[in-house]
Parts: C-alpha cells; structure tokens; sequence
C-alpha cells in the first residue's frame, strides 16, 4: 500500500491550499482516512478525518471552519481543502489510512499506512 501527498507549497496567511493524497494498492471501503501535521520541535497533531463509508467528518478545533478533509473513492483519494491559513499552520502535512476504529481517529497509533509528507508553509 502507498499514500502519495502532495499540494504543499509556500503561501501568504490568509491565502488556500488543497492537498491531496492518493492511494494505490488497496481500498479504503471500511476505514478512515485522515490527515496528521507535524511542525518544527513539535509532535505530529491530528488535523482532520473521514469515514470512507459514509463521509463522517471531524476536526481539529484549530482548523475547524477552515479546512474541509473529502474523499473520491472513484480515484482512491482523499483531500484536504484549506482556507484562511495562518503561520501556525506552517507544517509537514501527513495523510494516514487504515483506522478501523472511528472513535479513535485522531491517535496517530491508530493508522496502519502513512504518506511521506507534504510541507506548507505559510508566510506572514
């Protein structure tokens, strides 16, 4: 199984972007997908996550109400659709599948494959 992430880049705060993550070698009918950012000197934090089988969603409190996680399951991809950035949202954005287990989403232990990273950064 691999993730591939992408869309990161260098943007002004307030300014967009969608990451995406495609999977290839399996699908995702039964699981969760999620994306997982970790910044400089700090630990890897739960950003977002959706249930493949039926597009529940849930949200870290600090990007609640900018970002929007999505999948298509025509392409075996999810996305993760930002808004309003801010510096602190300066990280190497992670996506993860093979949760099993919706009420435990937001533990990184809780992810069997993992993408290589995408970074954003976001100037001030």
């Amino acid at each position: 199984v691999q993730l591939q992430a992408s869309g990161g880049g260098l943007v002004q705060a307030g300014g967009s972007l969608r990451l995406s993550c495609a999977a290839s070698g399996r699908t995702f009918s039964g699981d969760a997908l999620a994306w997982f950012r970790q910044a400089p000197g700090k630990k890897r934090a739960f950003v977002a996550a959706i249930d493949w089988r039926d597009d529940s969603t849930i949200y870290a409190d600090s990007v609640t109400g900018r970002f929007t996680i999505s999948r298509d399951s025509t392409r075996n991809s999810v996305y993760l659709q930002m808004n309003s950035l801010k510096p602190e949202d300066t990280a190497l954005y992670y996506c993860a599948a093979g949760s099993k287990q919706w009420r435990m989403v937001r533990f990184s232990s809780n992810y069997n494959y993992w993408g290589q990273g995408t970074l954003v950064t976001v100037s001030s």
